[in-house]
């Protein structure tokens, strides 16, 4: 796909919001002009206004077993509505999306969002299974729990591993994947990427990456979970003021039994300096090869993510569906869904009734 088209593809009205913080659609790289991007403040939004943090619990979480895992997850919504799976990242749990699941629910969405494997009430049924964090296997357990809910097409959202997770379910599993919506874009990689030098300062950003990969990363990180991810909080969302009652009912996932090993090995086999199982080596091919994906899509990113990221431009190639590119702007950090909850929501319904 050319890199000249933009978010006019996707050019629905319910596309339009405003929020509690000062937001922005940004796409003027992709063609959009200063003038339609002007006009997207004036429109009246189709999900009511809503203040990051307003809601602090889901109902009460169910479990299932799907595949490899009994999932831990929160359930939001009509029964019989169109789904939604909403997919969290590291350092993060499904509170991520406490004040999204509720505005999603009342436009009448069936709403999913599942403790990744290593978080929360998500357990291994057997004590057998590599402690595996390998990008294909986390997309695979996405593809696991719909089937064990039933659940033949959704609407797949995510930042951070769940962005991951998110893009490679769209790019391998298209039939699956309603449509996406996914905070910096599309971040499918590659161990033989992984293994490429960056510039020094990008490396920088890249700290625990390197931490993680020695024997005293993963102690220090076992040791001092909390602390390590109230600090990267802060790195990746500068901007941010979460209260500790915020940060504690987060943190809470991170006593998971399996979660160090999980993160550890995620971050290893990145790098390839950890072996991922041999019987998934099919899906890394294909990944590696950096599929294209087609669904309907809406990527997104906040104007002060201080977390690794790629320009939307890189990846714009990626996506030859409908598309839109959105900046959200008033100082949202990495962690969009909870920093602005309205705007992630309503990419969700844009993209959703495309």
């Amino acid at each position: 796909m050319n890199a000249s088209r933009g978010s006019e593809d996707i050019n629905h009205p319910r596309r339009r919001f405003i929020g509690a913080a000062a937001m922005t659609v940004v796409a003027a790289r992709f063609g959009m002009s200063d003038s339609a991007d002007a006009q997207t403040g004036a429109t009246k939004p189709n999900l009511p206004a809503i203040k990051a943090g307003t809601n602090t619990r889901f109902a009460p979480l169910k479990q299932i077993d799907a595949s490899l895992l009994n999932v831990g997850y929160a359930e939001a919504g009509p029964a019989d509505g169109p789904v939604v799976l909403l997919l969290h990242g590291w350092p993060y749990d499904i509170y991520s999306f406490v004040d999204v699941a509720p505005l999603l629910a009342s436009a009448g969405y069936r709403v999913i969002v599942p403790y990744l494997r290593g978080y929360g009430t998500t357990r291994f049924l057997s004590g057998d299974t590599m402690r595996n964090g390998q990008q294909s296997v986390v997309a695979l357990d996405a593809i696991a729990l719909m089937d064990a809910l039933k659940i033949d097409r959704a609407t797949l959202a995510g930042f951070d591993w769940g962005a991951r997770t998110a893009d490679i379910v769209a790019a391998l599993w298209p039939e699956r994947c309603k449509a996406l919506v996914s905070v910096s874009g599309y971040l499918i990689g590659s161990q033989e990427a992984g293994k490429a030098p960056l510039p020094p300062a990008a490396e920088l950003q890249w700290w625990y990456q390197f931490y993680f990969a020695t024997e005293r990363g993963l102690a220090g990180y076992d040791m001092n979970r909390r602390d390590f991810s109230k600090l990267i909080w802060r790195q990746a969302s500068p901007n941010w003021d979460f209260d500790d009652a915020t940060f504690d009912r987060s943190s809470a996932a991170f006593d998971n039994p399996d979660h160090v090993a999980i993160v550890i090995h995620n971050y290893r086999w990145r790098l390839d300096l950890a072996d991922g199982e041999r019987k998934y080596d099919d899906l890394e091919k294909k990944l590696a090869q950096g599929p294209v994906i087609t669904v309907p899509t809406i990527t997104m990113e906040g104007d002060a993510n201080g977390a690794p990221h790629p320009e939307p431009a890189a990846y714009r190639s990626k996506f030859s569906g409908k598309y839109e590119h959105r900046l959200i702007t008033g100082g949202v950090g990495h962690n969009l869904p909870q920093e602005a909850p309205q705007a992630f929501a309503q990419a969700i319904v844009d993209v959703a009734e495309v």
